[in-house]
């Protein structure tokens, strides 16, 4: 099995990879414009990337691609629709980095409450300036709103806690159950967070319901001079609006991701990245040797389970809910030909098979296909797959829809 990593990657998850017998071509520098050519010519059965963008040519031009991988957890930079489209599978390596994000926002956290940048400019510049920077207002009892729980917003909560600071979190996976477990209040919604909280931190999937959550309604309702924390995707924040607020409100903002942000190192001009309330990182939320070493390790065991069973672990864009509305099930012997017989049968009938399993028993001797249709085979299709196998035990349809 081939596997292109176009991205750079930990030696030790290459050599690992190696060692297991995979064909590794390794190029860090391919880009999102080099990656279709390298595909094209490697013809690789897998694919690895980081940020780099993975868009519709790659398919295109993948004849054995099958599957993708982006070692990390967002999968925002790889076009979904074309790699669903050409029968694709695409995993993520989720929560492998989630401590290394959560010590980075809390990082950003304390920069901006006791303007840590600030004073290291102006102390290199030669100033001392005591009497400004002694105006910290401090984290102890003050409130911290999470937006989106997950295993970074956890990892967040369980460090907020240990600062001494109450707790607000909001998520549409989060129940008051499990709001209860990690000792917060659960708001009914973003802007209620913003609303009451001192500190606010975003820690979402990026996706058309996230797009500008950090809106205009989002950005009026938080506090004068509290501070807001990205860590996630620039997609997230209407950057305009937030802009107007630090303007008008004097917030204090710890940003490691932006709009429009490059995909390689060099130039980058934005307005919030250089305004004077921001403290800005350069997109590193997940970049510490532990998380890579995690997020490697990840990524050879999805490839290497792929490679034994056929199934990626961590797949994101299988159907949810296929359009099948009948599921047949056929018991039968495990005997050569007993499947091509109901294929064909159904196929002859014009009828689709969405879904398919075929459970084999203890012994080898019997199995049981599990098999969703679109639309439900007539009487005479059910007695010509009944009937037209000796090996066919028995025939049952159930309506699923």
């Amino acid at each position: 099995m081939k596997v292109l990593i176009a991205d750079k990657f930990q030696p030790s998850g290459i050599d690992r990879l190696k060692a297991e017998g995979f064909d590794v071509f390794y190029k860090p520098d391919a880009g999102a414009e080099g990656i279709p050519g390298a595909v094209a010519e490697l013809n690789p059965d897998v694919l690895v990337v980081r940020g780099t963008k993975v868009k519709a040519a790659v398919f295109e031009k993948g004849q054995r691609l099958s599957l993708v991988i982006r070692a990390g957890a967002g999968v925002d930079t790889i076009d979904m629709a074309a790699a669903s489209a050409r029968a694709v599978l695409v995993a993520n390596c989720p929560g492998k980095n989630a401590i290394a994000v959560a010590e980075l926002t809390w990082g950003l956290i304390l920069a901006c409450d006791r303007r840590v940048v600030d004073q290291t400019i102006e102390l290199r510049a030669g100033k001392w300036n005591k009497k400004e920077y002694s105006k910290a207002r401090g984290l102890y009892g003050r409130t911290l709103g999470v937006i989106g729980v997950g295993q970074i917003g956890e990892e967040v909560i369980r460090r907020g806690r240990i600062f001494g600071m109450d707790i607000i979190a909001w998520s549409r996976s989060l129940t008051e159950e499990r709001a209860q477990e990690l000792g917060v209040v659960h708001a009914p919604n973003p802007v209620y967070v913003a609303r009451h909280a001192d500190v606010v931190t975003l820690h979402v999937s990026a996706n058309a319901d996230t797009k500008r959550m950090v809106n205009e309604e989002f950005c009026a309702a938080l506090r004068p001079g509290a501070i807001f924390i990205n860590t996630t995707r620039g997609s997230v924040v209407d950057e305009q609006a937030l802009l107007k607020a630090i303007n008008e409100k004097k917030l204090r903002c710890g940003l490691d991701v932006f709009e429009g942000e490059p995909a390689s190192d060099g130039e980058f001009r934005s307005a919030l990245a250089s305004h004077p309330n921001v403290i800005g990182t350069h997109h590193i939320g997940a970049s510490t040797d532990q998380a890579q070493d995690a997020i490697a390790e990840e990524t050879v065991r999805i490839i290497e389970e792929y490679r034994r069973t056929g199934v990626a672990p961590n797949v994101v864009n299988r159907c949810e809910k296929s359009p099948a509305t009948r599921m047949l099930v056929v018991r039968h012997l495990n005997r050569p030909g007993v499947l091509a017989h109901v294929i064909g049968a159904l196929g002859r009938a014009n009828i689709n098979i969405e879904e398919m399993e075929n459970v084999i028993y203890q012994g080898a001797e019997a199995a049981c296909a599990r098999i969703r249709l679109d639309s439900e085979p007539g009487s005479d299709v059910m007695a010509a797959i009944a009937g037209g196998s000796a090996h066919i035990l028995s025939v049952d349809l159930t309506r699923i829809d």
